[in-house]
């Protein structure tokens, strides 16, 4: 994946489900030297944690959302620069159980209030990452075997609306683009990659205040270096 990168070249790289405690990547790998690199890891080892590779010094980073529960999980990790800021967010998945399926409602109305806060501020804000819901039949292979199933829940799918409707949000690769069959997920069994039977849970989001258009939009399937494919975005 870092040699893919470094051919990339990107101005801002968001990463999620990282679950390397700091001291795992200390080798030069993990740290581009032509990136500003920053982490926020869960107490858990092995398990989630985000990151930001920036081109750009930001004034600010802030680690979490400000909730024990999930600042300890490491979902959240936000730059702040002059005129925007950005976040890699990492949502929880519910589909081991109820309990988990409980907490990712607990941290979707958390990330509500975020996206308010910002709106209230007003100011330019785009967060990218794993959202773990589709949004519509058009997002998903196999919609109507799904439809009691974790990340095709009509209450998940329902917050997705409220964001995208009552808080002015865009979801800034289907502004571009409309096409069926857009994933960037595959689960590990029964071939699903090879036969294109995938979710679109990954996303990039902004606010009405984040004013840059975006140019083109890509999801990443030269090469598999994860269940989930890396979703490019070119902004003016």
């Amino acid at each position: 994946m870092f040699e893919w990168l470094k051919k990339e070249s990107a101005d801002f790289v968001c990463l999620q489900e990282v679950r390397a405690q700091l001291g795992d990547i200390k080798s030069e790998a993990f740290w581009p030297s032509n990136y500003h690199c920053y982490h926020h890891v869960a107490m858990r080892k092995g398990y989630s944690g985000v990151a930001i590779f920036t081109k750009l010094k930001p004034n600010n980073v802030i680690e979490g959302l400000g909730c024990k529960e999930f600042d300890a999980e490491g979902r959240y990790i936000e730059c702040e620069f002059d005129d925007f800021s950005l976040a890699s967010a990492y949502f929880p998945s519910g589909s081991s159980g109820d309990q988990r399926q409980e907490a990712k409602y607990r941290f979707l109305d958390l990330f509500k209030d975020k996206l308010e806060a910002v709106n209230l501020q007003n100011k330019g804000y785009l967060f990218c990452g794993d959202v773990n819901i589709v949004h519509q039949e058009i997002d998903i292979t196999n919609w109507r075997a799904n439809q009691k199933n974790s990340g095709c829940l009509p209450q998940e799918r329902a917050w997705l609306d409220m964001i995208f409707n009552e808080l002015s949000c865009l979801d800034v690769f289907r502004a571009i683009n409309q096409e069926k069959q857009q994933y960037t997920w595959w689960s590990y069994r029964g071939n699903a990659w090879a036969n294109n039977v995938g979710w679109r849970i990954d996303y990039q989001i902004c606010n009405s205040t984040f004013k840059r258009q975006v140019l083109k939009a890509s999801i990443y399937k030269d090469e598999r270096f994860s269940d989930h494919a890396p979703l490019i975005m070119t902004y003016d």
